[in-house]
């Protein structure tokens, strides 16, 4: 630089500028891993209310497991209606829905009771399947989650298809 002159030179702000790309190119990725790993996390946290929830409806109402996931959630007159069967008010309403963060929840249940008690406009079930999927494989989550009336999580680590032979997690 002259003598007298002020401000950077175009080499000294092409330099900075490569600089701040170098950087961003090593966080970026950790950042987008990161939220992957807190969606996988939410879906497992998902899984385990689900779970716990169906436990205790089968307790409460004597209907066997839930007909559906919206019976273990907020009733259509909104969340300040009383728990009933039919909804339970047991998970949160976006997980009700069966989408909650970057994961898709379906829940199967199966052998249904011949009858509903009383108050229960649906037979519950002996048994069920839950399973969590990412919306998005390799962004929104990598690994597939699978669960049933044993309580126990398991995953397919491909997000292809994860089922009661998949390995549990620990």
């Amino acid at each position: 630089m002259k003598k007298g002159q002020k401000g950077f030179s175009l080499i000294e702000l092409l330099i900075v500028v490569a600089i701040i790309l170098i950087i961003a190119a090593i966080a970026i990725p950790n950042l987008l891993r990161s939220r992957m790993t807190a969606y996988e996390a939410s879906a497992v946290g998902s899984l385990t209310a689900i779970n716990g929830s169906a436990v205790m409806y089968n307790a409460i109402y004597g209907n066997g497991f839930p007909p559906t996931l919206a019976a273990l959630g907020t009733p259509i007159g909104g969340a300040n209606a009383a728990a009933t069967c039919n909804a339970a008010l047991l998970i949160t309403e976006d997980l009700t829905t069966g989408t909650k963060s970057g994961y898709i929840f379906v829940y199967t249940m199966s052998n249904p009771n011949p009858t509903a008690p009383a108050g229960c406009s649906t037979p519950g079930g002996n048994s069920y399947t839950v399973t969590a999927t990412p919306q998005q494989v390799g962004t929104t989550g990598q690994r597939m989650f699978y669960s049933d009336q044993t309580g126990t999580i398991r995953f397919d680590p491909t997000g292809a298809g994860a089922s009661a032979t998949s390995t549990p997690l620990k």
